[in-house]
């Protein structure tokens, strides 16, 4: 966290917070949700500021509801997930980068859900792939210890076995069947805070 804002929480420390007015989206894109936008249910409109993105994922956050929130300066902006809290794409030199910038390191399973989507799972992230890698993700599925062909992977998702791995790097990770919902109750997050209180403070 910014140590600017760090400041500001201590200076006003019984902000409001925010619900409903910053979305992040399947690819990793931070979007403003103006009212009308949040009327209608539409995304909103994508943050290209390069600061400003950057200061935004240097001060995401989740409270222990499972509830992500962009903290700025004394006020929680708590966020509307498309999918999971992050999202994850792949670079060649340093693997799996998260939307935030960080590396995701540590993998420890990895889900697939009902639509094709796969999930990389660690100790302190949960992160669906950009469906933009999709592709190379999917050509690194081993279903045991061989190349698994499109064929063979929609089979398993109609009979998921413990054969199917995802090769990441030097580790072969177990892939499990899953959906966001099921994830969200297992590794608590919560994609719609506005859901649960839609202004004002906790």
């Amino acid at each position: 966290m910014d140590k600017q804002v760090q400041l500001a929480m201590a200076k006003w420390p019984n902000v409001p917070h925010c619900y409903g007015w910053l979305g992040l989206d399947a690819r990793g894109a931070w979007r403003m949700r103006d009212q009308r936008t949040q009327d209608l249910g539409l995304p909103g409109s994508k943050i290209a500021n390069p600061i400003l993105r950057g200061f935004i994922d240097r001060n995401y956050l989740a409270d222990e509801r499972g509830c992500h929130f962009f903290q700025n300066g004394p006020q929680r902006v708590y966020v509307e997930l498309e999918s999971t809290p992050y999202i994850v794409h792949s670079d060649p030199e340093l693997g799996w980068v998260l939307h935030t910038g960080v590396v995701m390191d540590g993998c420890e399973r990895v889900w697939m859900t009902q639509t094709g989507n796969l999930i990389l799972d660690s100790a302190e992230y949960l992160a669906q792939i950009d469906d933009r890698d999709m592709a190379g993700a999917l050509s690194q599925l081993l279903l045991h210890g061989q190349p698994a062909s499109d064929e063979q992977i929609l089979n398993w998702l109609d009979s998921p076995n413990d054969g199917l791995c995802l090769q990441m790097r030097n580790n072969a990770i177990p892939v499990r069947l899953g959906d966001v919902e099921l994830l969200a109750m297992s590794r608590p997050f919560v994609a719609s805070p506005a859901s649960k209180n839609l202004s004002g403070p906790d």
